[in-house]
């Protein structure tokens, strides 16, 4: 600053400070004060203070933030640079390992950096084998189009990856990703591949074994579900009480699925998905359908490379035609069979299905009828018309999935679509023939000792529900366990039970003769499936049991009223009363007849509450007794419909047929390691193995976990405890709900009988005409083969 500036300056400072003189002596008494009393010392510890906390916490946290940043460069559109080092990706499947032969590596590329090996072809030039898969030739001969296997992988062709174990030694300087160079052994060494040091490449070789598409193997990178999944809209749309419960469930989990999705958008370090985690559910088809075009490739592979044969002569043609003769008559005779009886066969067989789908349909309806909307259907009422409900329905969804798993005959084999589908149909019928094998034996022990059933179940009916009941009230009304209840209400109410006991009893005397019909026909009925006796027991109980209910519903009744009126009579003692309308309790005044009035009520009902309980608790706990009873026989019925028996021993026998993820392993890689150092032209190479990760258990038993936590929603909450103590009515679970894990492998809605008359006889039709025309293609194939030979 110049040195006239700064006179200026100080000039204008003691100017300003002698015309200011007051305020300069205020501030010099509040700095003053402020010392005094401490002020600078706290400002001080305060700075200091922050200081620390700077240099502790926000200048590392600023550091690691911009190494991150360093690390992770972003560019617009969300994409993370690789920098200067690349990562190149070769899935090599396992049963290509040991070889030690010259081949042309074919597969899919995905990117310059980012290979999937299907097979590898022996003895034969890369350039016609390019050449082959240009115009077809390693194709020929495909049960079906190649197109469709190119729109399940999302590419356009298959491509020539490279050589493996090249003859002549490769580059050492240059590094082209679109022909790499693989070296493989007879040893169980991985295979390793040509990369030179300066080309700043590391390589990433995922091993994996081909899954086979005959055996339904595949890979799935989400779980199988063994479930169809068009029960949740069908819940939604659904006017039952515990439709109310599955939607509180579903937006509880909107809920936290919208929170989880509101904290990753908080995070400090996002990753969005790179290029090769998008690509690995194209690249997971692409494995799927390995094994089928490696073994076409393979098929085929005389026909690369080869000079094309002399036509046959004459006599050659007579001699082969002699020679064929019997085999053609064979055919003729097989093809006339074909064409004229076994479609009159299949006509009469879709008649007599279709008039049984008519008759099953008319029983459904009937089982679904209701009065009103509002009221219950007969399958929601008895557990022998929902076990009826059950068993049509899986008849009338039997044809469609049988039409759906013939369909796989006309489409590769690598398409898995419709192995959920295969595994449901087979499960339902593995399940129905234990059923019916159970059955069988259970009804014929039932029918050989049907006498004996009969006395037994009388008996233990007669000594539980009629007499144990009758001893039980004579106990209850003469001081139980030396609880002193009023008598006279006692005896009134044990007279009252008593005499409805007995009555009933007579009733059930009348019957008893019909019990040994009752049983022989339950008998019967078991060669239906052990699962008919069951539910028709269920239902026998049910009925056998009514005065129990009644019972319960009557005592329910009574001590809910008498509660309700001492708990009003002591809002009276408040000096309050309930506002029904406002649903509040507010101030009142009563007069002194109405308070005398009231007290004599209170102590009469209040000394009288005791006897009723009493008689509440013994008709609830045993209505508890028979709701237990029944849930166990519902769980067995559960079991006996919906166990996945099939899917069980598929994963024991094949878990690969039941996906339920993948799993990434590194291999301990400092052998390879090893050997790869002493080559100077291998990059640094890291080997991973892909699996498949079976279906878990709790995937499997997902419905009986689902089950578990709707009787827990129901039965264990607060408000049903409310209701208990209170004397209320607990409504029960409707049965459609309860037990909907018996319908989850039914369609919500089934098809129509004009729809599987529809499919039924279009489905020939079309098969010939697929067969037909799969047929032209083939001959006029091999007409083009053997121009070529």
């Amino acid at each position: 600053m110049h040195a006239f500036s700064i006179l200026t300056l100080g000039i204008f400072i003691a100017g300003y400070i002698t015309a200011r003189w007051d305020l300069v002596t205020r501030l010099y008494e509040l700095a003053i004060f402020a010392w005094d009393h401490g002020v600078v010392t706290r400002a001080t510890k305060g700075f200091a203070i922050l200081s620390v906390f700077f240099f502790l916490l926000i200048l590392p946290a600023e550091r690691l933030a911009a190494h991150e940043t360093i690390l992770h460069p972003r560019v617009e559109g969300g994409v993370i640079m690789l920098g200067g080092h690349k990562l190149m990706r070769v899935f090599w499947p396992l049963d290509i390992i040991r070889t030690a032969s010259t081949g042309v590596i074919v597969g899919w590329r995905n990117s310059d950096l980012d290979i999937v090996v299907v097979t590898v072809l022996e003895d034969v030039e890369a350039r016609s084998v390019e050449n082959a898969l240009r115009i077809g030739t390693l194709f020929r001969g495909s049960p079906h189009p190649v197109g469709r296997i190119y729109q399940l992988c999302g590419k356009v062709s298959m491509q020539v990856l490279g050589t493996l174990n090249p003859s002549n030694p490769p580059p050492t300087t240059l590094f082209n990703s679109s022909h790499i160079f693989a070296f493989t052994n007879a040893s169980s060494q991985p295979p390793r591949i040509h990369c030179p040091q300066d080309s700043a490449i590391s390589v990433q070789i995922i091993l994996f074994e081909k899954p086979h598409p005959t055996r339904m193997q595949f890979m799935s990178l989400n779980p199988m579900s063994l479930a169809l999944d068009d029960k949740p809209g069908h819940a939604v749309n659904g006017s039952t009480a515990l439709d109310s419960v599955d939607l509180e469930a579903e937006k509880e989990r909107q809920r936290k699925s919208r929170l989880v999705e509101k904290i990753g958008l908080h995070t400090v370090v996002r990753h969005p998905p790179s290029e090769k985690e998008l690509a690995l559910p194209a690249i997971l088809t692409q494995i799927n359908c390995s094994f089928e075009m490696g073994a076409l490739l393979r098929k085929n592979i005389g026909l690369v490379g080869v000079r094309p044969r002399r036509h046959l002569s004459v006599s050659e043609r007579v001699v082969e035609s002699a020679t064929t003769m019997w085999d053609n008559a064979i055919l003729g005779l097989t093809n006339s069979i074909t064409i004229w009886l076994l479609p009159i066969l299949i006509k009469v067989f879709i008649v007599f299905l279709v008039f049984h789908r008519a008759m099953a349909e008319l029983i459904l309806r009937v089982l679904e009828w209701r009065l009103r909307p509002e009221f219950a259907a007969l399958k929601d009422i008895s557990a022998t018309a929902q076990q009826v409900d059950i068993r049509l329905q899986q008849f009338c969804y039997w044809p469609i999935q049988y039409l759906t798993l013939r369909s796989r005959k006309d489409d590769w084999e690598s398409i898995t679509d419709s192995h959920p589908d295969y595994i449901r149909f087979y499960n339902s019928l593995w399940l129905v023939a234990n059923d019916v094998i159970i059955g069988i034996a259970l009804g014929s022990y039932i029918i050989e000792n049907a006498e004996w059933v009969a006395y037994q179940i009388d008996s233990i009916l007669s000594s539980w529900t009629i007499e144990g009941l009758q001893r039980m009230i004579s106990w209850l009304m003469f001081w139980p366990a030396g609880l002193k209840l009023n008598t006279e209400l006692a005896a009134f109410l044990g007279d009252l039970f008593l005499w409805v006991i007995d009555y009933w009893a007579g009733c059930v005397a009348n019957l008893r003769p019909l019990l040994p019909q009752v049983i022989y026909f339950i008998g019967f009925s078991s060669f239906a499936g052990a699962s008919v006796p069951i539910a028709l027991f269920s239902d026998l109980l049910s009925l056998l049991t009514l005065h129990i209910y009644s019972f319960y519903i009557a005592s329910a009744r009574i001590y809910n009223w008498q509660l309700t009126i001492i708990i009003s009579l002591f809002h009276l003692f408040r000096g309050k009363k309930r506002n029904v309308l406002r649903n509040r309790i507010d101030s009142c005044d009563y007069d002194l007849d109405q308070l005398l009035l009231g007290t004599i009520l209170f102590t009469l009902l209040f000394f009288l509450l005791p006897t009723v309980a009493v008689f509440y608790l013994t008709f609830a706990s045993a209505r508890m007794i028979i709701i237990s009873l029944k849930a166990a026989l519902d769980t067995l019925l559960a079991c006996l419909n919906h166990f996945p028996l099939f899917a069980l021993m598929l994963r024991v026998k094949d878990s690969k047929r039941l996906p339920g993820g993948i799993r990434f392993e590194l291999y301990d890689t400092q052998t390879a390691s090893t050997s790869l150092r002493q080559e100077s032209n291998m990059p640094r190479t890291s080997y991973i193995r892909l699996k498949s990760v079976p279906l878990s258990l709790r995937a499997m038993f997902q419905q009986y976990f689902q089950l578990g936590h709707r009787l827990r929603k129901h039965y264990l909450a607060p408000h049903v405890s409310f209701c208990l103590v209170t004397g209320r009515f607990v409504p029960p679970i409707h049965r459609r709900n309860l037990y909907s894990l018996q319908y989850s492998m039914l369609p919500a809605t089934r098809a129509s009988i004009a729809e599987v008359w529809k499919r039924l006889t279009e489905r020939p039709a079309k098969a010939t005409r697929v067969r037909v025309s799969q047929g032209n293609i083939n001959s006029r194939r091999g007409y083009k083969e053997s121009a070529i030979f």
